[in-house]
């Protein structure tokens, strides 16, 4: 009597069962992320995947839509059309940190902190990594910020590409992931004309020639040297000027 009294006090909530949809894009995810699955490779058609599964149409359906918002996989319509396997790429990872910090409200105060953390390590790469490729990006675009006749939104995109092309020059998806997403961030933070005034150009131009001449050199310790000093230094003048709590316009 004890026992079945014991028994009877341990109480279950609802269970939550996945629905089908889910399933079978969970099944299907897997093999395109496990590598089963080759870039490019045709899924069997709808209705084949029905006969294969012994699910609806409409299930099948849904878990093909869940897996293109997920990106891993493209459709096309017309008589060659279907679905398509595709890989995550650095441009869907950038994306993906895009839509979090503009979701969550991140602070610019918290973005310049975490490219502070990551970018100076972003220049020691890249003066190892280094192609002559990548210094001809980074040569345009101190090109291009030095420009006299550049607009606001000229130089800020400018500087965009000159931060994004280092972090591609490390040759880290990772880094030009997180590092491409940031740099669009800080632009629409600081796309603020009493900051970026003359003296804030000059001394970025100085400072972008300086980290790319020791990526060029490939003197990764200097590069990542001048490169802290650089977006420390960035970021504390612009957080004096500019006092908004976060970044909520569409970057």
């Amino acid at each position: 009597m004890e026992g079945d009294g014991a028994r009877s006090a341990i109480t279950l909530g609802p269970v939550d069962v996945p629905k089908a949809p889910d399933v079978l894009a969970r099944e299907l995810r897997e093999r395109i992320l496990s590598g089963e699955l080759k870039e490019g490779a045709a899924l069997p058609a709808e209705r084949e995947l029905v006969k294969q599964t012994q699910m609806s149409r409409a299930t099948v359906r849904e878990a093909l839509r869940i897996l293109e918002v997920q990106n891993l996989v493209r459709v096309k319509a017309g008589r060659a059309g279907g679905a398509f396997v595709q890989r995550p790429t650095t441009a869907s990872m950038a994306k993906s940190v895009s839509t979090l910090i503009r979701g969550r409200q991140i602070k610019l105060a918290d973005l310049m902190e975490t490219r502070e953390a990551l970018e100076p390590f972003c220049a020691e790469l890249a003066a190892i990594k280094r192609t002559e490729a990548d210094l001809a990006t980074l040569d345009r675009a101190n090109g291009a910020i030095a420009a006299p006749d550049a607009d606001l939104s000229q130089f800020l995109q400018a500087n965009v590409d000159w931060h994004v092309g280092v972090a591609i020059a490390s040759h880290n998806e990772l880094l030009i992931g997180f590092m491409t997403a940031l740099s669009q961030a800080i632009y629409t933070g600081t796309e603020n004309a009493a900051f970026v005034d003359d003296s804030v150009r000059a001394a970025t131009a100085r400072a972008h020639k300086s980290v790319t001449k020791a990526i060029r050199d490939k003197d990764a310790e200097t590069a990542g040297r001048r490169m802290r000093t650089h977006v420390h230094t960035y970021a504390a003048a612009a957080l004096k000027v500019d006092q908004r709590d976060s970044i909520t316009v569409d970057n």
